[in-house]
């Protein structure tokens, strides 16, 4: 696994960092959805102030990361309810 050296542009700034090769893609993806956002609250609500555009887009990643965290965890849930009854069935089946 070799590592790369590149540069991230982010609210008009670039962060140089050093990457998985692997990982380049997603980085950029990331790089390139954080801009969008960006764009979109700059857009949308006339914030000019990169900090606080910066914090918006913080602020709405966190909400969606929590959301699928909820999502996922209920999801669990219910697979393993699954999981048991049929554990419960195989174990009246061989009885």
């Amino acid at each position: 696994m070799s590592e790369l050296a590149i540069k991230i542009r982010i609210a008009e700034r670039e962060y140089p960092m050093r990457v998985k090769e692997e990982e380049e893609e997603r980085l950029r993806v990331v790089g390139k959805l954080l801009n969008e956002r960006l764009r979109f609250f700059k857009d949308q609500f006339g914030i000019q102030e990169k900090q606080d555009l910066l914090a918006m887009v913080a602020f709405e990643t966190m909400v969606d990361k929590l959301k699928l965290e909820d999502e996922k965890n209920a999801h669990q849930t219910k697979v393993d309810q699954q999981l048991n009854l049929l554990d419960d069935l195989l174990s009246a089946a061989t009885k």
